[in-house]
């Protein structure tokens, strides 16, 4: 973990007052995507507010035996170098089907022109090649956890 995270953790928290729920949520310091550069790319937009949502295959968090976030999760973005962004809450956590996001979750998601069209491919590429990992296949009917957040420091 990079040396700038709990520095950062700590003055987001000395910037909350003594009794905010934040000083006892758990929280996770990661990057978007799955490459160094793709980490730069999705904090930068998430850093800037334009990026407020995002989705990941149910079969990815099952086979880490990881439970997916909940609302109040805290997240240190972090870019490809492991440096903090920014750090948002989780605000909504909801489980729907590849097929069934609609175009106002793409553009909240922010990225390409934020179309649905954009998204379906952009994210079929994506689920294509994660899921490839874990000896699974993108399915149009495939379960997501489609979060949206909001951005909460700086």
């Amino acid at each position: 973990m990079s040396t700038k995270i709990e520095p950062y953790r700590q003055a987001f928290l000395a910037s909350l007052p003594a009794d905010s729920p934040c000083h006892n949520r758990p929280y996770l310091a990661e990057g978007w995507g799955d490459s160094p550069e793709m980490a730069d790319e999705l904090g930068a937009l998430i850093a800037r507010g334009i990026k407020t949502a995002t989705c990941s295959a149910v079969w990815e968090w099952q086979a880490e035996g990881q439970p997916w976030p909940e609302v109040g999760f805290i997240t240190i973005v972090i870019d490809g170098h492991r440096n903090p962004l920014c750090i948002v809450e989780t605000v909504e956590v909801t489980i729907r089907p590849y097929n069934q996001v609609d175009a106002q979750f793409a553009f909240d998601e922010g990225e390409g022109d934020r179309s649905l069209a954009y998204w379906r491919e952009s994210h079929q590429r994506f689920f294509t090649r994660s899921l490839a990992k874990i000896n699974k296949t993108f399915t149009k009917d495939m379960p997501l956890v489609c979060e949206r957040f909001k951005k909460i420091y700086p």
